[in-house]
Parts: C-alpha cells; sequence; structure tokens
C-alpha cells in the first residue's frame, strides 16, 4: 500500500465511479481497477459496493477513506514542513564575553545568525574579563572573547580584535578641550577620524570616575600611569558600571573607556568630550578562545564554525561602517 493508491481510492470515492475516477486522473481505468483492486487484497478487505449507477464504499471503503485523507493530509503537512527547513547547521551554542562588548556585538550578531542559520540559537554570558576566563575553563561556554590574554592554559587562542582606549565625559569649563590634540572638529559628530586626542598625563590629572583594581580598564590605566610616572587623580571609585556612568554624565569626573563602549555612550551635549587616549596609546585587545576537546567532525563544530564565520563578519563590518573604531585581526579562520 502506497500514497498513490490511497490517493486514487479517495478519487474514486468522491467520484462515486470509477470512469469519472480514471478520467480525472487522466489514467486507464483498466489500470485504476487494478490498483483498487491490488488496495482491497493487501488490507484483506472489500472496499467497493459496484452497482450499474457507479461505486459505493463498504464499511470497510468508509474507514479506509477517513483514515486516508487524515493520511495524505499529514503527509502533504510533512512535505511543506521539509522543503521549509533551511539548509546548514542546527544546535546551540554559549557565547562568553565582556559585558561591553557585548553591547556591541551580540545585537548585530544575533540578527546575522537569525537570518543566515535560524536553526542555531546562541546563549550569551556577559560578564566582567576574569569572568568570560573562568566561564570558558569551567566549560560553560563554548566560545570566548578574552580580554589582554593572548593564551590561555587549556583553551585553543586566536587573536580577534584590538582597539584604542578613550578619554570621555563632561567638559562645562572647556579646560580639559584646551588639551586635546588636535582640536575637536566642531558642528559636525565625531567619528574615529575626526576625534582628538588627549596625552595620558593630561588626562590623568583630571578627577577621575574608576571602578576598583579588580577590573581590567582600572589595571590598565594603573600600569600606563605606572609606565609615565604619572599619578591618577581619582575622584570617585565604584565597582558599578552604571554608577560609574552616571556619575561622569552628571559631570562629576571623567572616564576611561575602550572604543567599543562609545556606541553605548550616545553624546550627552555640546559639553560631551571624547578622546583617543596617547602617550601611550591604551590598547586593549581581544582573542578568541575555544575548548581543545571539540569534536571537528560533529554537528556542534559545524555550529561553532558557522557562529565564528558570523561573529568575524559582523565584526568586520562595524568597523568598516564607523560603528567600532577597531582593528579586526581575524576575520575567516577559526580557531
Amino acid at each position: 500500500m502506497d500514497l498513490r493508491s490511497l490517493r486514487y481510492f479517495i478519487v474514486v470515492v468522491e467520484a462515486g465511479s470509477l470512469s469519472r475516477a480514471a478520467g480525472s486522473l487522466y489514467i486507464a481505468q483498466p489500470a485504476l481497477t487494478a490498483q483498487i483492486k491490488k488496495l482491497e487484497s493487501e488490507l484483506g478487505a472489500q472496499l467497493l459496493e459496484r452497482s450499474h449507477i457507479g461505486v459505493t464504499p463498504t464499511q470497510a471503503g468508509v474507514q479506509l477513506y477517513q483514515d486516508a485523507r487524515r493520511l495524505l493530509s499529514d503527509a502533504s503537512a510533512m512535505r511543506e514542513r521539509i522543503q521549509r527547513l533551511p539548509q546548514g547547521p542546527e544546535g546551540s551554542i554559549t557565547i562568553a564575553l565582556p559585558f561591553l562588548l557585548a553591547s556591541l556585538l551580540m545585537g548585530p550578531l544575533l540578527a546575522h545568525l537569525k537570518d543566515t542559520h535560524p536553526r542555531i540559537r546562541v546563549f550569551v554570558l556577559d560578564d566582567l574579563s576574569l569572568m568570560v576566563k573562568k566561564a570558558m575553563l569551567d566549560r560553560r561556554a563554548e566560545i570566548g572573547i578574552l580580554v589582554d590574554t593572548h593564551q590561555a592554559e587549556g583553551l585553543v587562542c586566536q587573536p580577534f580584535a584590538r582597539e584604542s582606549m578613550y578619554f570621555c565625559g563632561q567638559d562645562s569649563s572647556g579646560s580639559v578641550r584646551a588639551l586635546l590634540q588636535p582640536p575637536p572638529v566642531y558642528g559636525q559628530a565625531p567619528t574615529p577620524a575626526t576625534r582628538p586626542d588627549i596625552d595620558f598625563a593630561a588626562a590623568a590629572a583630571q578627577p577621575l570616575v574608576l571602578q576598583s583594581r579588580r577590573f581590567s580598564i582600572r589595571q590598565q590605566v594603573e600600569d600606563a600611569a605606572t609606565r609615565r610616572g604619572t599619578a591618577l587623580n581619582v575622584a570617585h571609585e565604584h565597582d558599578s558600571a552604571r554608577v560609574i556612568r552616571s556619575l561622569y554624565a552628571c559631570g562629576a569626573g571623567f572616564t576611561f573607556t575602550p572604543a567599543c563602549a562609545l556606541s553605548d555612550t550616545p553624546s550627552l551635549g555640546s559639553d560631551w568630550l571624547v578622546a583617543r587616549v596617547i602617550n601611550p596609546e591604551m590598547i586593549r585587545t581581544y582573542t578568541l578562545a575555544t575548548s581543545p576537546e571539540r569534536d571537528r567532525d560533529s554537528g556542534t563544530d559545524a555550529v561553532m564554525q558557522a557562529v565564528l564565520q558570523a561573529l568575524a563578519a559582523v565584526a568586520q563590518r562595524l568597523v568598516l561602517t564607523g560603528r567600532w573604531d577597531a582593528e579586526i585581526v581575524q576575520t575567516a579562520t577559526p580557531p
């Protein structure tokens, strides 16, 4: 018994005549009669009562007619579902990355994957830089983006991107703006090409709003101060990123922030100042990390490869469109 025989039987029952059914199916009546007899033989039951006016289904025929209609409907729905399925890998994966970078990357990445690989589901762990590394070592994430960590024991690492650090805050008096080099371009929104620079020593002398020393940005600022032999003028120290943002937004001080966070910190008025830090230039690096234990022949690895390639493509697009002042070091070959 096959679907074609069932379809023929349904047409015969609905037509009430073998000749009319054969005409609508564009087959010879003897061939159709043979199909019905074969179906009756396979099921071991008479399906049709034949008379000079046509055919009517027996009780077994009525039952088969009802069941066959449902079966053919289910088969059609199954075919449509299969045909609608997109090609490509299927599965879930977890990405761990610093929360500042998550604000820039994750929206475009998830939207991109929804279009290109809708059967991939991505979970995100956004946390402090130190906790991102721990999540990878604890195997709670398959992909990690590490900060200023070129190698990590137990992980496969590959350079991903590097970006400059910026100095920003409310400069209502204009005193800090006078220290910038070259002068800012007025009358247009600043871009990476037009943003001014500020000497680290000049930035360090301003009232600073910083997180504690357990945070990677503070550690980098401390290292730069040590290299320059410069003291930091810390006016406020808080661990909460929201408190830090509230303080510099209201003019209580200035802070250091990576380029990836600038898109998440829009201009807060004409007094808002953003300048790239130089002397020394402060560079923040990102490394892609994966577990060395993954099976490269598995479906999970296909998902990982697709996500890594999408991540590289999205990052490159953000740089090319000016949304991220960074240099993408890795663009195609996943670790």
